[in-house]
């Protein structure tokens, strides 16, 4: 199921946009904030070293005393400053007092006010002080007004002014681009969280439609997709692992069942047959059981084994002494191939012959009398190779991948005291998957079935010369 366009994609689009937007403007905003910090601290810090940054007033001040060694004639620089035809630059001498060294008055805001007292005139509430010098040695002060903006601050608003009007008009431009550029971003991640939440209501069969436009994000939503189809799976498996074992079960406590009610009822005599063929089903009950309990353990790697070096050849031979008579009963052969004598590997040998008991007796269900059933043993150079081959019906091609699934049978329709409960071949799967091991299956050249079961070698030491 595509996941359709909805308002609730619509919802978590307008969200993330608003939040992509917020975070610009946060980030905007303190990185105006920070340059006007920085370059006002700047500015201010450097004030009393640097003529760059002091006040123009502060700097004609002491060239005209350093060329005429007294503040004599000041008044004459004022008015040449102020005049309309002057080459000077114009200075803030309406905003100025001016005082010498011992604090008298010399300027008074552009007016000549020679050794005045400090005390004969109204002075500011607010001031800013700048110290005049020349090598080193007070010559006066220059006191500025508050109520205007000072030096540094003017100078720092004269070179923002036209950086802050760039930036803004770049940050605007940069908005505009990155709300049209968002959609790349923006909507792959409404249509994931809203798929997100479709999938946590129980919908699992949702899936995003994978776009060229979702660029990089395309892997997340080909990921996403993966994940719900795994889901999907899983709980597929799971329905129908459930199915089955209702099915497992309730045909021998419906044979049970039957069989006691039948004695109960007088159909049949509470004889010996009568309540062995019962028990029987209470067996094949337990085994179901015990299978069952044995795979989940073996599925979720909490089985147990006694891993130690075992050698296969006598490990086979046994476990086909056990089964030759149930061959010979179907007129079967069975038989051992072994170009080797000895094949040491480290596994757990009661497991190992779990498995090869499950293999073999699994061809001994399908192959007819005068059939035979051959189990071979090849040493490669890092692996030992088993093979159980049959000369039976074999498997159809398409189901051959299923063979290892739990209750699979290759005829639905077949009874259980000829198919089993199809949990032989997935059991044997993961106790050879558990010890390192790999299985596979195929149809043999002769017609039957071929598994293969390949195990590491166990690495033998080296011998030394001497």
């Amino acid at each position: 199921m595509i996941l359709p366009p909805s308002s609730s994609i619509k919802t978590i689009q307008r969200r993330l946009i608003l939040i992509l937007i917020r975070a610009f403007l946060v980030v905007t905003a303190i990185t105006i904030v920070a340059l006007i910090g920085a370059t006002i601290f700047e500015i201010s810090q450097n004030t009393g070293r640097n003529p760059f940054y002091r006040s123009p007033s502060a700097t004609v001040l002491e060239a005209y005393y350093l060329g005429h060694g007294s503040w004599d004639g000041i008044e004459k620089l004022v008015r040449e400053g102020n005049s309309p035809d002057s080459r000077l630059i114009k200075l803030d001498w309406e905003q100025s007092i001016l005082l010498d060294k011992d604090g008298f008055v010399v300027l008074y805001y552009g007016k000549d006010y020679p050794s005045t007292p400090v005390t004969h005139l109204p002075m500011p509430m607010k001031t800013s002080n700048m110290p005049l010098t020349i090598n080193g040695k007070l010559i006066g002060t220059l006191l500025t007004d508050n109520h205007d903006l000072p030096h540094p601050m003017r100078l720092a608003v004269g070179v923002l002014t036209p950086i802050l009007g760039v930036a803004l008009l770049s940050a605007l431009l940069t908005l505009i681009l990155g709300v049209l550029l968002m959609r790349r971003i923006v909507n792959p991640l409404a249509e994931v969280i809203a798929a997100a939440e479709s999938v946590s209501a129980g919908k699992l069969k949702t899936r995003i439609k994978i776009r060229k436009s979702q660029g990089d994000l395309a892997s997340l939503v080909a990921h996403f997709n993966h994940m719900t189809e795994a889901l999907e799976r899983n709980d597929n498996e799971r329905r129908a692992f459930l199915a089955d074992i209702a099915h497992e079960l309730r045909t021998p406590l419906s044979v049970l069942r039957g069989r006691l009610e039948g004695i109960m009822d007088g159909v049949y005599s509470p004889n010996e047959v009568n309540i062995a063929q019962a028990l029987e089903e209470t067996y094949l009950l337990e085994r179901l059981v015990d299978d069952l309990r044995l795979l989940t353990l073996a599925e979720s790697r909490q089985l147990h084994f006694e891993l130690k070096e075992t050698d296969l050849v006598i490990l086979l031979e046994k476990t086909i002494t056990i089964f030759k008579p149930q061959a010979a009963n179907k007129s079967v052969s069975l038989t051992l191939q072994s170009k080797v004598p000895v094949v040491n590997v480290n596994v757990d040998a009661q497991r190992i012959e779990q498995v090869i008991g499950n293999l073999i007796g699994n061809s001994l269900r399908f192959v007819s009398g005068n059939g035979k059933i051959d189990v071979e043993i090849n040493k490669k150079q890092s692996f030992v190779e088993l093979k159980v081959i049959d000369n039976g019906p074999g498997v159809p091609e398409e189901e051959l991948p299923f063979i290892f699934e739990r209750f699979w049978r290759g005829e639905k329709s077949r009874a259980r005291v000829t198919g089993g409960a199809g949990l032989g071949l997935a059991i044997a799967k993961q106790l050879v998957e558990a010890q390192g091991g790999q299985i596979s299956a195929m149809n043999s050249t002769a017609g039957g079935l071929e598994v293969t079961i390949t195990l590491p070698l166990t690495h033998e030491p080296e011998s030394e010369n001497n």
